[in-house]
């Protein structure tokens, strides 16, 4: 069995506000392997996002630590960091965060040309991107022009270029109605089946079904988790 992509042991993360101190996570430990979708749930305010943010590299945990493919966060540079949140993890938002001013095949080229690639090889990459999560016809086009849905699975396939291993949502179907959001999850779901690993934050019971397990999270504790299920697509009734 192969190594856990992502490994969080013992994570704690404290805020100060002024002179009260916010516990957002509280001795938290998580491990999800290749091929694996774990989904988070929990109330508002129960550090959901949180331990999300700490497990891309995009916060800093008080204490404990959070490895990538055995590569301790807590032992790198902020540079050395940026360049591994580029090169293995992909973030999925609510809100999409696409370029408006970029077409959709710039925006999911951006971070292959952040990292050096040309622009026509990163051009022939994002267009591929596209096509996996059926938009290569729509490569031109601005975020403008495209429908909620559209906009959410350019960020997926911008999220999924280089062959990132690490896929963390937050909230990817918030905004999006149900039809939309299984188009959106389907995606999500075949690239953790191709060998990535992935979190899942979401405040619906239906979508976490499409998870392997689902952990629940409150006042900043993992308080409990399902089994881990066979093929979770059978409880909404989707073939393999």
């Amino acid at each position: 069995m192969s190594g856990p992509v992502l490994r969080l042991t013992d994570v704690e993360r404290v805020y100060q506000a002024g002179e009260v101190s916010v516990r957002a996570l509280a001795g938290v430990s998580l491990s999800v392997r290749p091929g694996e979708l774990v989904a988070v749930m929990g109330p508002s305010g129960s550090g959901k996002s949180t331990l999300l943010a700490v497990a891309g590299g995009l916060d800093t945990p008080t204490a404990g630590s959070v490895e990538v493919e055995g590569v301790q966060l807590g032992g790198l540079d902020p540079t050395a960091v940026a360049h591994l949140r580029r090169d293995r993890i992909g973030y999925v938002f609510q809100d999409y965060n696409l370029v408006t001013d970029l077409t959709a095949a710039e925006n999911v080229a951006l971070p292959l040309e952040l990292a050096g690639a040309g622009v026509r090889s990163a051009r022939s990459a994002a267009v591929a991107a596209l096509e996996e999560v059926g938009l290569a016809a729509e490569a031109d086009r601005f975020p403008d022009q495209l429908s909620g849905g559209q906009q959410q699975r350019v960020a997926i396939a911008r999220a999924l270029i280089g062959g990132r291993r690490l896929v963390l949502a937050d909230e990817p179907t918030g905004a999006l109605d149900s039809q939309t959001s299984i188009a959106v999850l389907k995606v999500l779901r075949a690239r953790i089946d191709a060998g990535a690993a992935g979190v899942l934050v979401t405040h619906e019971a239906r979508y976490a079904g499409w998870a392997d397990r689902t952990i629940f999270v409150r006042d900043g504790r993992l308080v409990d988790a399902t089994p881990e299920r066979d093929d979770p697509r059978r409880l909404l009734g989707e073939s393999s």
